[in-house]
This record gives structure tokens, sequence and C-alpha cells, in this order.
């Protein structure tokens, strides 16, 4: 080989005319023009520009936001009385009208939103946490511990949930803490399972199986290495339990078993409304709505929500 020419492999000796240099754009063809996108971020970048997720979470927090400062910039206290003027329709004083003992409604609304909201959050997130704990513990370790959860959960859900929480509520009587326990005592059992069967998929993988070779402890295994592949799968079980846990509130309030007045809830305003729905209906129809527009924005978010956090379906 000389200066002037290099030998090719047939031996034909090639000289540097022979090469012609590339234009930089020929360069950049191969190169990776997509920035490194972390597994959140692009969840936060597919729910921003999925236009249902934007607006049903904006309603969301428009209910929220309502439900935090609409009680405290009202000059009506939601439990007080005024036999004056009772039963007045939605007018300037009394956005929502008043009820059969002239409590002003915008008040006891917004009021019975904080009610329901906090129900549906600790309805929802109380039986997940309680179940991603049980689940892991009973797919993780199997034998004995398996054994006793999963029959606990076998006898459980053989019985109606609607029958444990009527005897508890009885038990405990009304209040957000007797319905969030009794949601929790029977929403557990679902995700038990669910995260159960997860852990049974996960702890025979390459990593687990790692981790355990470097001396990692079991709890350290299910919470810091198993659990996070869960997640994601649990959140959208939670945004959809919310809505369950607020329609459920609804439900007891309505037949008698939930929140008692002077306290408030959307159930327990639908089930005074119902008795003057003839002749008041906004007394109904108010409470009623947003009912059904919180828990249709809630759904509408989980589903989006279930679609940003699968992997399988990122661009």
């Amino acid at each position: 080989m000389t200066n002037s020419g290099i030998s090719g492999v047939s031996g034909v000796e090639l000289k540097q005319e022979d090469f012609v240099r590339l234009p930089k754009e020929r360069n950049l063809s191969d190169a990776i023009v997509r920035p490194s996108v972390s597994y959140w971020s692009d969840v936060f970048r597919r729910i921003r520009s999925d236009k249902v997720a934007v607006m049903s979470l904006g309603i969301i927090c428009i209910i929220s936001l309502f439900a935090i400062f609409a009680p405290i910039l009202c000059p009506y206290e939601y439990e007080t009385t005024d036999l004056l003027h009772t039963n007045l329709a939605p007018c300037r004083e009394h956005w929502f009208g008043t009820d059969s003992l002239g409590r002003d409604q915008w008040a006891r609304v917004w009021i019975g939103a904080r009610t329901s909201l906090l129900i549906g959050l600790g309805g929802a997130i109380v039986p997940q946490v309680i179940g991603i704990f049980l689940g892991g513990l009973s797919g993780y370790f199997g034998g004995w511990v398996d054994m006793l959860i999963m029959r606990i959960i076998d006898v459980g859900v053989c019985i109606p949930s609607l029958v444990y929480v009527t005897l508890i509520m009885l038990w405990l009587g009304s209040g957000p803490a007797a319905i969030i326990l009794a949601i929790a005592i029977t929403g557990w059992m679902d995700s038990a399972r669910v995260v159960r069967g997860r852990m049974l998929q996960f702890k025979n993988r390459e990593f687990v199986l790692a981790a355990s070779t470097q001396g990692a402890g079991s709890l350290r295994i299910i919470f810091r290495h198993i659990l996070p592949n869960i997640l994601g799968q649990q959140v959208v079980s939670v945004s959809s339990a919310i809505p369950g846990a607020i329609f459920l509130e609804a439900y007891l309030s309505f037949i008698g078993l939930g929140i008692k007045s002077p306290m408030t809830s959307w159930g327990q305003l639908c089930q005074v409304g119902a008795s003057f729905y003839r002749l008041y209906p906004y007394q109904l129809f108010i409470p009623g709505l947003l009912i059904s527009i919180t828990i249709l924005a809630f759904y509408l978010f989980g589903n989006c929500l279930r679609d940003a956090l699968d992997p399988h379906l990122r661009d």
C-alpha cells in the first residue's frame, strides 16, 4: 500500500479520486432526530395532546375549586335556616334557590361536593392501598400466605357488598369516615386479585432474580422493583373507582344510610329533593346533574389515563 492509493480486495489499486465525500445531509439520514423522552414525560405529553383528557380534567378541577372556595365566598351558611324564605327558586340572592327550611342551596351543594369528593377519593385510594399490600404479599410469598389471603377473598366475594356496607353503616352510623371504611372493607378484594396476578408474572423476571442475587430483601424487591411496574394499572383503577365511590355514597344517602342532615352531600341533597321534585324540581336536578357530570368526567379521564400509561401505545 502506498500513499497514493489503496489496494482493493481483488488486487485493484484504488486511488483517492475513486472516493466521493458524502454530503452532510446523507450523514444525518440515519441520525436519531427525536429527543430522548422519559416514560412519565411521554405520559404527560400524551395527556396534554388528548382533548378529551384535558376537558375532563378541567371539569374535575373546576368542580374541586368550587367545592373549596364557593362556600367560603358565599354570604350564607349551609346549615342556617330561614323559615321566611323557604323553597325559593334560583334568583340573584340565592343562585340555586333554597330548600324547605330556607337554607341556601348554593352553599349546601358545594359543601356536599366536598363531602362527596372526599368520600370518592378516600373510597378509591384506601381499598387500593390495602389490595396492593395484601395482593403483593400473596403473589410474592405464595404458600400458606397466598392460601389464607385468597380463601378470605373467596369467602368475601360470595356475599354481596351491599350487605357488608349496610351492616357497617348500621354499626358505625352515618358520616364520611364510616362510608370510606365500608367501601374499603368490601373494595380491596378485586384489587388484591389483580395485584396478585401481576405479581406472579413479575416475580420470576430477570431483574427480580438479579436483585435477589445482590442480596435485596423480599420487601425491597416487592416495593422497589415489582410494584413500580404494577402501579400504572392501579392508578387507572383508582381513577375508575372514584366515580363508583361517589355513586355508592349517593345511593346510601338516597336510601337513608349515608350522610345525615344538617351535614350534606350530593346524595343527601338528591334524597331530600326527590320528595319535592314535582313542586321544586331544581332541588333534585342541580345535585343530580353535578353527580352525573363529575362521574362522567372521572370515567373519561380514567380511560384517557389508561391509554397514556400503556407502553405499547407509545408512538
